[in-house]
């Protein structure tokens, strides 16, 4: 999925998904010039922070 999407499915924002991006924790390939964001990685990545729990805020997640 596309990167506005990929926000609204995790309800984080833009730049909170390209630093998990760049931190490795989303996969995402190139198309063209579309940046695309894997549904797996995704929903990996929701359920590694299900079980977690809360985190302690940063900058960037505020």
């Amino acid at each position: 999925m596309r990167v506005p999407d990929a926000c609204r499915f995790t309800g984080i924002s833009r730049s909170t998904l390209y630093l998990l991006i760049a931190r490795g924790e989303v996969e995402v390939i190139k198309m063209g010039s579309a940046t695309l964001v894997l549904t797996e990685s995704l929903r990996q990545l929701v359920e590694r922070h299900r079980y977690q729990g809360p985190s302690p805020r940063t900058k960037i997640d505020q």
